[in-house]
């Protein structure tokens, strides 16, 4: 199974009465079954158009399908259940067990769960014995695969990810970056990830999109990306990678 295609049509938002917009004309279209990156600097427009595809922010103009079926015709909270969303602050409630957290996707889902707890740990890794813990007993880390087993639990084919990793030490971002790619590749996802990250992108995604004063303005591979390609703005994000590498060589030499 292979998750869906999404497609911006001249998606816009703005606010103040039209005064600021934040996303300007989006036409875009993610292949089913794909992994995309949205980077770009802080106010880009980034997470505003990621939350247009479920409904937590409506475009002022344009619109968004999935599968080419239009999400401003789906009931906002039912759309949300066959969509995984998965954020930097995790949003885990706290006086419920692992176990209770997955499971609130399944009683939204009148009762009827999809996924069993015990697999949805083991999918994100997780030993089946966690389940009975609170989210106060698990690290950062934990948290955020728990985080990851409760989008997972509706059995989605599309999922958004909005700075997931932003929050974690380096060594876990780096691995749980690499399981969740492992596991897009497994179960055959599309996802749309937003990351202030460069080499995160670089390292995760088919198709890295550069987003600039609410514009793509650069849609690209990750290797096209890295030598050179697609204007000025993008090449001034590729720097910071660039110049990290450049460093981390000289100081290999010096020794």
């Amino acid at each position: 199974m292979t998750g869906p295609s999404v497609r911006f049509a001249g998606v816009s938002k703005s606010y103040d009465g039209g005064a600021t917009e934040a996303v300007s004309g989006v036409d875009l279209t993610i292949e089913a079954g794909s992994f995309v990156a949205l980077v770009g600097e802080s106010g880009s427009g980034k997470s505003t158009l990621l939350k247009t595809v479920n409904r937590l922010i409506e475009p002022s103009a344009g619109a968004v399908s999935i599968d080419d079926k239009p999400v401003e015709g789906e009931e906002p909270a039912r759309l949300r259940r066959h969509i995984g969303y998965v954020f930097q602050n995790i949003g885990l409630f706290p006086h419920m067990t692992v176990a209770e957290n997955i499971g609130i996707v399944g009683r939204l889902e009148q009762g009827v769960m999809t996924n069993d707890i015990g697999d949805l740990l083991d999918l994100v890794d997780l030993p089946r014995d966690f389940a009975a813990r609170l989210p106060a007993e698990l690290s950062g880390g934990q948290q955020q695969r728990v985080g990851f087993a409760r989008a997972l639990a509706g059995e989605p084919g599309l999922m958004l990810m909005d700075e997931p990793f932003g929050a974690l030490d380096p060594v876990t971002r780096d691995q749980l970056g690499e399981a969740y790619r492992a596991l897009h590749d497994r179960l055959g996802l599309t996802t749309i990830l937003v990351t202030h990250d460069m080499a995160e992108a670089l390292l995760l995604a088919d198709r890295i999109l550069v987003m600039h004063q609410g514009r793509i303005v650069a849609d690209e591979t990750p290797q096209a990306l890295f030598g050179g390609a697609s204007g000025d703005v993008a090449r001034a994000l590729m720097a910071v990678p660039k110049r990290q590498i450049e460093k981390l060589g000289r100081l290999g030499e010096e020794r």
